[in-house]
């Protein structure tokens, strides 16, 4: 049950970002199959490995475990990002916010 949970996690959150196996293996400095090793159950990662693979989707081994993001998480990991913008930057994304606010009032 969980071994699979862990492949089929990993394998979302893979294509989200919209990267094959081979190269997430790459990625990882791991063989060129080894993600294709976790995805077709022959094989699951080390603890330490694991832990790499959170990172590389930038999640925390909680996160990884939650189907869908804590909206507090994510308003964190937000806040964050924007400490790095420049003002100019921060008034584009503030116009962005606006912009789905109205796109999507249901979500408000």
């Amino acid at each position: 049950m969980y071994e699979k949970f862990l492949r089929d996690r990993i394998t979302e959150l893979r294509l989200k970002k919209n990267v094959s196996e081979y190269q997430m293996s790459l990625d990882l400095g791991q063989n060129r199959c080894y993600i294709q090793g976790i995805s077709s159950g022959k094989s699951l990662p080390s603890m330490r490995l694991f832990f790499r693979i959170c990172s590389y989707f930038d999640l925390t081994p909680d996160e990884f475990f939650l189907p869908t993001p804590n909206p507090s998480v994510l308003a964190q990991k937000a806040a964050t990002a924007m400490e790095e913008l420049s003002d100019t930057d921060i008034l584009a994304l503030l116009g962005i916010i606006r912009q789905l606010r109205e796109k999507y009032p249901e979500h408000n």
